[in-house]
């Protein structure tokens, strides 16, 4: 399963994302976490220190080997310079599996123990002093859109994504790319603002969208929330104790939070496993393939000097039956 967690800035939606992986690590399920944000938390809220975090890895500096391992031998694809972040797989590309090593981990990923086990983690890297003025934040978020445009999971297998702040989600097709996005609203105007530009623009494109209401602390909050959002609020956070001393650096073990807290991050497992039965690869494919179109027209065939409609593979869809090639 694909899960995002989105939301304007200071919501709370890395904490609520780290609380979640968290959780999925003590089921045993294989998750892979991922900060996408422009603002690096995920791995200090999943128990990493400040220079344990600095230290990871950037999948956006690791861009060319990524791309030259996932075009495979890709007839379609006549080099990694020419592969773009809305790149679709074809026939001779390879894919990548939750529950397996492959150079793109090797590369990218550390493990990160938690109290009930383990989870991976990538980074899409900071923004950087050496990127002002001639990078935008979305040519690091570029690795995991490819990531995910060439990931097969199955059922019981998490990929959790900690996406950037606000509607700039929407700067690419990843919005598209995931089968639960969770936006954290708190119970304020800026709050619910978040979700309805989010609405908005994912509409056309069947995304499934559950609202998390965070820092709820009454019932006027409550009411509030379920007054702006409707049917879309799934449940509701409010104050934690064991997350304030996360916050301080010294989180209880993770059996000591609250039952509220706990039920809640069960609810959104549930909701986030309902999908499952109704996810459509051949719509994903097809969603993949309009916004690498909308790129190459844009921008892509005038970066790379390439016809990049070229790559475009019309008889392939991505899905779990699909064998890897040799």
């Amino acid at each position: 399963m694909k899960i995002a967690f989105v939301g304007k800035g200071g919501s709370g939606k890395t904490t609520l994302s780290s609380l979640f992986i968290r959780h999925l690590a003590t089921t045993g399920a294989p998750v892979v976490a991922i900060d996408a944000d422009i603002n690096q938390h995920l791995g200090v809220a999943l128990g990493l220190d400040e220079a344990e975090a600095a230290a990871l890895p950037a999948m956006g500096d690791r861009l060319p080997l990524i791309k030259d391992y996932l075009r495979g031998s890709n007839p379609r694809i006549t080099s990694a310079e020419t592969m773009i972040k809305t790149t679709p797989p074809g026939e001779g590309s390879r894919l990548l599996r939750v529950r397996e090593n492959n150079p793109v981990y090797d590369a990218c990923a550390r493990e990160v123990q938690l109290d009930d086990g383990a989870v991976r983690l990538m980074v899409t890297g900071p923004f950087t002093d050496a990127d002002l003025g001639v990078a935008c934040y979305h040519s690091k978020t570029g690795a995991v859109e490819l990531y995910l445009n060439h990931l097969v999971d199955g059922r019981d297998e998490y990929v959790v994504v900690d996406m950037t702040a606000g509607s700039d989600s929407f700067a690419s097709g990843m919005f598209t790319r995931f089968d639960m996005t969770f936006l954290v609203a708190e119970p304020t105007r800026k709050g619910v603002s978040v979700y309805r530009q989010y609405k908005e623009y994912a509409r056309d494109f069947e995304v499934a969208l559950r609202v998390v209401g965070n820092k709820v602390q009454g019932q006027d909050d409550l009411d509030f929330l379920r007054a702006e959002v409707g049917d879309d609020l799934l449940v509701t956070v409010g104050h934690s104790d064991w997350v304030r001393a996360m916050e301080k650096g010294r989180p209880p073990r993770f059996a000591l939070l609250e039952d509220t807290n706990r039920s809640a991050l069960q609810t959104l497992q549930a909701a986030a496993d309902a999908t499952y039965e109704r996810r459509d690869w051949q719509r994903y494919t097809q969603q993949m393939v309009h916004f690498h179109l909308k790129n190459a027209v844009s921008w892509g065939n005038e970066r790379t000097g390439a016809d990049l409609a070229a790559q475009v593979d019309p008889g392939f869809v991505l899905g779990e039956g699909v064998a890897a090639p040799a």
